[in-house]
């Protein structure tokens, strides 16, 4: 769920409760100044009817008219009540109400239902009137139910308004401050994502609040740090690569100057031996061709270990000529697989190490084609443009599925070790026939390539 409407809901909720209890508060409040109202005006009415049974034990009053409500009537507050009295010997029961009737309620029913049964409303006070320890009789006091269940839902609708408007404006003034405080996650997750796609030269802006701020110097601070991890990484992997590779020029060239010659020199030698031996030996001719044949083979494996380690139609002949004759050897040695080439621009320009690093890559894929698929044909496309070497190796074999196991043993780590520290990219996919669809590509200047 979206942080401003979790702490939007989570203030409702807080609000609704602290309403809920608001109301609780204010009908128990509103029952109660009823009660005291009630309490105030029988507290009153009594002295009135002590200060009649004064007037008459004085002669002032007749006794035929107590007790007179004559001056409770004339006081205008008292509305929404009714008095009644009884006599504490012989007599009637004098009962008088002032506004007891409403014209019509604005309170809905249920709030009647509910205040109905959670108070006592209609409670009828009363209170013995007493002059001179004689007890006159009991003068009792009812509120209308009406008066408290209006007087109560007045004061509970002003309370949901202020209380709806105040919770209204506080939404809103959290919604805006919470969208403006979380617009810095936004830009953060944005700039995660363009560290993840590579782009480690990202670095966040500042932010005003504390926390973002030191947010976004620790994703900065590690951003810079994997920057400079990688940098490392590709600079001694471009080191040990160069080092490989010089490495294999010395051995393919000790190997051919060395070896080689004494394999030509065996050669020659069994020859001059064969034509001797035909003359003088006869017996050892067949001894002295089996030498030869050993010769030879280990003449041809020479060559084929030079080949892998430095193919000598690179220095001599150029790029373009050494994968076409590559693609020649491979269509000799696996005749079941039909292998071709396809250059688009021009090779010769390209600088060191690019041209040995796309023979590597092209060799390496030949050779997982070979071992691993099902292949029957594969189609290699070299295209070269001012900017960048686009390489897509594509067979018709069955892969199955991607990506493969770490330990599947295609060498794809190793491409990707000459593929990176260029700032290159490589990427694996299934094309329609199922067989593996291979594109590799690398930047003509180098040092302005992408990060991986």
């Amino acid at each position: 769920m979206n942080l401003k409407f979790h702490l939007l809901i989570h203030i409702i909720l807080v609000a609704v409760t602290c309403l809920i209890l608001t109301t609780a508060y204010v009908l128990f409040q509103a029952d109660q100044q009823e009660k005291r109202k009630s309490t105030l005006m029988l507290e009153s009415i009594t002295k009135q009817l002590e200060v009649q049974l004064l007037q008459m034990n004085m002669g002032l009053k007749f006794a035929k008219i107590f007790p007179d409500f004559s001056l409770w009537k004339e006081t205008q507050s008292n509305t929404g009540v009714c008095l009644r009295f009884i006599p504490a010997k012989t007599g009637v029961t004098r009962r008088v109400c002032r506004g007891t009737k409403w014209s019509h309620h604005t309170w809905p029913d249920f709030f009647e239902t509910a205040y109905r049964s959670i108070f006592n409303v209609g409670f009828e006070d009363s209170r013995q009137v007493i002059y001179k320890q004689e007890v006159y009789g009991v003068i009792s006091v009812t509120p209308s139910i009406e008066k408290e269940l209006n007087h109560a839902w007045e004061s509970l609708g002003v309370l949901l308004k202020l209380s709806a408007m105040t919770l209204l404006a506080v939404c809103l003034v959290v919604y805006f401050s919470i969208s403006r405080a979380l617009r810095p996650a936004q830009i953060i997750v944005s700039g995660l994502k363009k560290l993840q796609s590579g782009d480690l030269s990202f670095r966040l802006p500042d932010f005003e609040l504390a926390e973002w701020h030191m947010t976004r110097t620790a994703i900065n601070a590690l951003a810079a740090s994997q920057q400079a991890l990688i940098a490392e990484r590709k600079q001694l992997t471009a080191q040990l690569l160069s080092v490989q590779e010089e490495e294999r020029r010395f051995l393919a060239r000790e190997l051919h100057d060395e070896l080689g010659q004494c394999l030509a020199s065996i050669n020659a030698l069994t020859a001059s031996m064969t034509q001797t031996a035909e003359q003088y030996c006869p017996d050892l001719v067949d001894e002295i061709t089996c030498v030869s044949h050993i010769n030879n083979h280990m003449m041809t494996s020479v060559q084929a270990i030079l080949v892998r380690l430095r193919p000598a139609d690179l220095d001599e002949l150029g790029l373009a000529l050494s994968l076409n004759s590559l693609i020649s050897e491979w269509n000799q040695q696996s005749p079941h697989i039909r292998f071709q080439l396809v250059i688009k621009g021009d090779l010769h320009p390209l600088q060191k190490p690019l041209p040995i690093t796309l023979f590597r890559l092209i060799q390496e894929s030949l050779t997982n084609i070979n071992k691993h698929s099902s292949a029957k044909s594969a189609q290699i496309n070299v295209e070269v443009t001012n900017y960048l070497i686009t390489l897509i190796v594509d067979d018709d074999g069955d892969i199955g599925s991607l990506p493969f196991p770490t330990t599947s043993g295609f060498g794809f780590l190793g491409m990707r070790e000459r593929v990176y520290p260029l700032g290159g990219t490589l990427m694996m996919t299934k094309n329609q026939s199922g067989g593996l669809c291979l594109k590799i590509t690398l930047p003509i200047n180098h040092n302005e390539g992408v990060n991986p």
